[in-house]
């Protein structure tokens, strides 16, 4: 199996996301986790673009060892000499030199006719010539570059010692089909071109990096950089992870693969995240939030039954520990069960059905559920109370004369509906029920608990109750603390309709 080789420069060009300015101790703490992802490459800076960047290079030559670290350079001597003086402690090292070919950049940023621009990149490889041998060569802004004048200094450069030739899409300029054909043209045209390594360096401004790196392998580019999550300069660089796990879902399409680690992936995305302060956007693929979640109903039933009708990759194998079915609205009684399965409860057909039935309104009005919320849910319908009165709506005012109204559905088919006042909102809400159900009872004592956080935590309610000298406890869960009082007094009034052995037809 072929394999490409990983240039990750999340260290140089990832740097240059807005914000995402890291010291040198952070710098060496992301390599060491590059190492363990086993990059083939770890861009480690910009030597001569700062005191610091100087130093961070050194530092991670110095301290990472078993991969190549490479640092950037312009086409001009100084550049090389403090890039090759970081590197000085690397065992294995690279220098990588740039310099615009494109006309737009020739003539607004360098001011230089092509003969100078060729003569200039061939100085610059044979100056670095005597520090390593192992140089890297990047004509910058190449896919806007003239396809004839880039094949013109590819060769020059790969006959002046590159023994890596990158062709970047530095403003994310090309799509993948005319990028594959640039790759393909070079190939065809540039005589000494099996003398080098084709290198891709894409970037995301027209949300083409990843497809535009693929096309360039398809062609036969046989080294991609890229940083992780995708940072770097504007919309950001080909991601790492895309690119790897893109190469070994479909292996037998690219017959390409990495030495990439995968199982470091998701550590190494958090770690980046964590230390630039550059969140990573829930859908996005491989290491988004919501990559290997599934809410839809249709699709948790799917993945139920067998992963691989919703999930192309194994989450196992980006270090994820499995896949999340997320319950909420739209999650169907499959996943509901299985969930409530591996929580350790067992309910009969009409108990599941009507906790299903009390999910689907807790998900209406919460965001989040969470298991503590479904064991709520779970525990309230195993306590067997038959549901005689149930509480289908109410109102409460909380006026000068707190009032409240209720609809109670008793039996299958009557409704009743009663308002009352009282000292307090619920106070008034239990009389309106009293009134509805024509059964009474004296509250002993009323307590809430918070099971979940959050402004839409689902609460617990616990009450007890006098009847015919007897204490009754009554419980119910609910987002809305009104409600669940309700409910809860309800679930005593139902205890107490069934001690009286009162039946609804």
């Amino acid at each position: 199996m072929n394999k490409i080789i990983v240039f990750d420069t999340t260290l140089r060009d990832g740097e240059q996301s807005p914000g995402a300015s890291l010291d040198i101790k952070e710098k060496v703490q992301i390599a060491r986790q590059l190492k363990l992802l086993n990059v083939d490459i770890i861009e480690a800076g910009f030597p001569i673009a700062s005191e610091g960047d100087f130093e961070a290079v050194k530092a991670i030559s110095k301290t990472i060892k078993g991969v190549t670290i490479a640092a950037l350079a312009r086409a001009v001597e100084a550049d090389i000499k403090r890039a090759a003086e970081a590197l000085a402690e690397a065992n294995k090292s690279r220098i990588h030199i740039f310099l615009a070919t494109s006309e737009i950049h020739r003539n607004f940023k360098l001011g230089k006719a092509k003969k100078e621009i060729i003569k200039m990149a061939v100085k610059s490889i044979k100056f670095a010539k005597g520090f390593t041998d192992n140089i890297e060569f990047s004509p910058e802004d190449a896919t806007r570059t003239e396809y004839e004048f880039l094949a013109e200094v590819v060769e020059a450069v790969i006959d002046a010692g590159a023994t890596t030739v990158n062709i970047p899409d530095t403003v994310g300029f090309t799509v993948p089909e005319q990028y594959g054909e640039l790759i393909t043209s070079l190939k065809s045209n540039v005589r000494n071109i099996d003398k080098a390594v084709i290198s891709v360096h894409c970037h995301n401004d027209l949300g083409l990096a990843t497809a535009n790196s693929l096309a360039a392998i398809k062609a036969g580019a046989k080294q991609v950089e890229c940083t992780v999550n995708g940072i770097g300069e504007r919309a950001g660089n080909a991601a790492m992870e895309e690119i790897v796990m893109a190469l070994k879902t479909r292996i037998e399409y690219f017959n390409m693969d990495s030495n990439i680690n995968t199982k470091e992936i998701t550590a190494t995305s958090k770690l980046v995240s964590g230390l630039t302060g550059l969140r990573v956007q829930r859908n996005k693929a491989i290491v988004g939030g919501n990559a290997f979640s599934h809410q839809s109903g249709v699709h948790q039933d799917g993945i139920i039954k067998e992963r691989s009708t919703y999930e192309v990759m194994n989450p196992e194998n980006i270090g994820l520990q499995s896949t999340s079915l997320v319950l909420g609205k739209l999650s169907g009684r499959n996943a509901f069960k299985e969930r409530i399965n591996k929580l350790g409860y067992e309910l009969t057909k009409i108990e599941l059905d009507h906790a299903f039935k009390q999910f689907k309104l807790l998900a209406d009005k919460k965001k989040d559920i969470f298991d503590e919320d479904l064991e709520a849910l779970v525990q309230d319908e195993k306590i067997e109370v038959p549901h005689i009165f149930e509480l289908e709506c109410h109102n409460i005012s909380c006026g000068p004369v707190p009032t409240a109204g209720v609809r109670v559905r008793i039996g299958k088919d009557k409704i009743v509906e009663n308002a009352s006042t009282g000292d307090g909102p619920i106070d008034a809400l239990f009389k309106a029920i009293d009134l509805s159900t024509g059964i009474s009872a004296k509250l002993i004592d009323y307590n809430i608990r918070g099971i979940t956080g959050g402004k839409d935590a689902l609460g617990e309610i616990n009450i007890e109750v006098e009847a015919n000298n007897k204490i009754i406890k009554g419980k119910a869960v609910s987002t809305d603390i009104t409600e669940g009082s309700g409910k809860a007094y309800l679930n005593a009034i139902n205890k107490i309709a069934a001690n009286l052995n009162i039946k609804i037809g």
